[in-house]
């Protein structure tokens, strides 16, 4: 696969991440896509491995998010899903894998600091967040961040 081919899956990858922020934009359907056109360019096991793992992993993030409290549409807001994508992004590579989800709470947590400017204000403002349905964006997030690290650890290392 040459090198503008790995550039255009990558890109597809980043806008599924963003798709799983922004309601509308089918994000993990455009993650496990990009990662289906590589595989399927690629040939290798190495990339079918990835591409079994990850359409497994994507299946029970959409199962467990199924069974998450909150109602569907838009429980964050563009901003405060922006804050949180970055947190998570930078949780993911300062702790790899578990790091997304305490990355992600820190970067709502600060976004709401910042427009709230009480700590309480801003510590309840998260907790109504997460109850509206945060945590179904944050499980989803994830699994397709998951499934973009296995892609580049593909590349780097397989």
């Amino acid at each position: 696969m040459g090198a503008w081919e790995l550039l255009l899956v990558g890109v597809v990858m980043v806008l599924g991440l963003v798709g799983v922020l922004v309601p509308g934009l089918p994000g993990t359907w455009l993650v496990w896509a990009a990662t289906l056109w590589w595989a399927l360019q690629d040939q290798s096991s190495t990339a079918w491995g990835v591409l079994v793992g990850a359409s497994l992993l994507l299946l029970l993030a959409q199962l467990v998010r199924w069974q998450l409290p909150g109602r569907s549409g838009d429980p964050m807001g563009a901003r405060l899903a922006q804050w949180a994508g970055w947190g998570a992004l930078a949780g993911f590579v300062v702790v790899p894998v578990v790091g997304a989800v305490p990355g992600a709470l820190v970067g709502l947590y600060v976004a709401e600091r910042v427009r709230l400017g009480r700590r309480d204000d801003a510590a309840a403002s998260v907790r109504d967040v997460l109850r509206r349905g945060g945590w179904r964006v944050l499980v989803e997030f994830l699994a397709c961040l998951l499934v973009a690290g296995a892609w580049v650890g593909a590349l780097v290392w397989g």
